[in-house]
């Protein structure tokens, strides 16, 4: 049986992104005094009395309201209650039962989920004590006020969500699935792939750049495996970066690629390869992740015989450390050719987490030194002895040399490209780790 799910609901700004991080004991969701701050749903997975359990965080509900944002945010909240197991409902404390609460509450009960009603901010709670008898009209149970900022209360309302969850003979973990981070710069598209891709309204997609603010998971099963796709916060130049709630998605997006086995670098096809594209790009590459060009919004390029060879090598020469990345033209609008990446994400993947033999290892690194003789500097050659494979993730060779300062980064680049011609390592970087070795010690 899959893990429960536990949503999280209310108004803006009633401290539910502070109740979220404490739960899953990590930073995940975004925490400002804004209003509407969390916009999108954010997953986080914890455990409770043994149970594992997945979280999310939602944007908070407004009554309705004409603003693309706030009411895309509402439609957002009405999916996480329909995939909750269980209801977390957050209400204020101190601003007592409001008109929003009550439509909420409203909208809950419609929904025929457990629900726990919790009242946060009571952050003393002999001065709060009367006050929760207030939300006792909601009809929703006994309210539980807590203080999500000083983490009291919590563990009460934990073992009343405990109490809710769907009896389970037994519990499966979850299963490996590949981690696909979709990147690029703000509106290229990462959103409306990811929502094509599941077949549903999954992120809020709309003409405002950076709308995204969140990095967000996704599950998704198919014919061709099992997969996490996490959409990023668009990665905005330094100089663009003026909110405190922005400089939070930067970070953000580079955790999530550091997260992935898997980055889709996405580029808008109308704009090309710019400044940007490439920092966000060199983020992933320096990360050590496998990599997969997308070049969106193909079906609004203008094309002519021998465009999109043409169109290849623009971006090579402009990301030229990204050689060894597949390159594939998309519209995620339409739908074009985005089957094709589950076949690549597999190989891409794999190649990723692939280890070879020391025995074939030193096979093809004797091959490359018959073909190209290492190199010398006043009369002293470099000798390779021999190499392993240190770690995978990506593939990481460690090669013992008499000298490392004769393996000259144009020699270890040449090694590189043989080891990944002979091994079929497309799209994932490979790292080098050069140690000395006295010649009496090799055996």
């Amino acid at each position: 049986m899959s893990k429960p799910i536990v949503a999280i609901i209310g108004k803006p700004n009633v401290g539910k992104s502070t109740f979220f991080n404490y739960i899953v004991g990590s930073r995940i969701s975004i925490v400002e005094d804004t209003p509407g701050v969390t916009r999108d749903r954010v997953y986080g997975e914890s455990n409770w009395r043994g149970k594992n359990f997945t979280l999310i965080d939602t944007g908070g509900i407004e009554p309705e309201n004409g603003d693309v944002i706030l009411s895309q945010m509402r439609l957002q909240a009405n999916i996480a209650i329909d995939i909750a197991d269980v209801i977390l409902f957050l209400t204020d404390i101190r601003q007592g039962v409001t008109a929003a609460d009550e439509e909420i509450a409203l909208m809950l009960k419609k929904s025929k989920k457990p629900v726990v009603l919790v009242c946060n901010k009571a952050d003393h709670y002999q001065k709060f004590e009367n006050d929760k008898y207030e939300f006792y009209r909601l009809g929703l149970g006994d309210p539980m006020p807590v203080s999500a900022s000083n983490a009291q209360g919590i563990g009460d309302v934990l073992d009343a969500v405990y109490e809710k969850f769907p009896k389970q003979e037994d519990e499966q973990e979850e299963e490996e699935r590949i981690k696909v981070a979709v990147i690029g710069k703000p509106n290229v598209g990462k959103s409306s792939l990811i929502n094509k891709i599941l077949g549903e309204n999954r992120n809020i997609v709309s003409d405002i750049a950076g709308t995204t603010r969140d990095a967000i998971d996704s599950y998704f099963e198919n014919e061709n495996g099992k997969y996490t796709f996490i959409d990023t916060a668009g990665i905005r130049r330094k100089s663009k970066v003026t909110e405190k709630i922005e400089k939070y998605s930067v970070m953000r997006s580079i955790l999530a690629i550091e997260r992935a086995d898997v980055c889709l670098m996405l580029i808008d096809a109308n704009e090309g390869v710019t400044d940007q594209d490439a920092k966000i790009a060199g983020e992933a590459h320096e990360a050590g992740k496998g990599i997969i060009i997308v070049v969106n919004k193909w079906d609004e390029y203008e094309k002519d015989t021998g465009t999109l060879e043409q169109y290849k090598k623009d971006i090579y020469q402009k990301l030229a450390y990204l050689s060894y990345a597949p390159i594939l033209f998309i519209s995620a609008k339409t739908g074009q050719r985005v089957g094709k990446l589950f076949g690549m994400i597999n190989e891409v993947a794999a190649n990723h987490a692939k280890r070879i033999t020391t025995s074939q290892l030193n096979q093809v690194i004797n091959e490359a030194i018959a073909i190209v003789q290492p190199p010398t500097d006043k009369g002293k050659r470099l000798k390779i002895f021999y190499g392993t494979q240190g770690s995978t993730k990506p593939p990481t060779f460690v090669i013992f040399v008499n000298k490392k300062d004769l393996f000259h980064f144009s020699y270890e680049r040449y090694l590189v490209n043989h080891i990944r011609k002979e091994f079929g390592l497309v799209g994932t970087p490979i790292r080098i780790i050069v140690r000395e070795k006295l010649e009496k010690d090799v055996l």
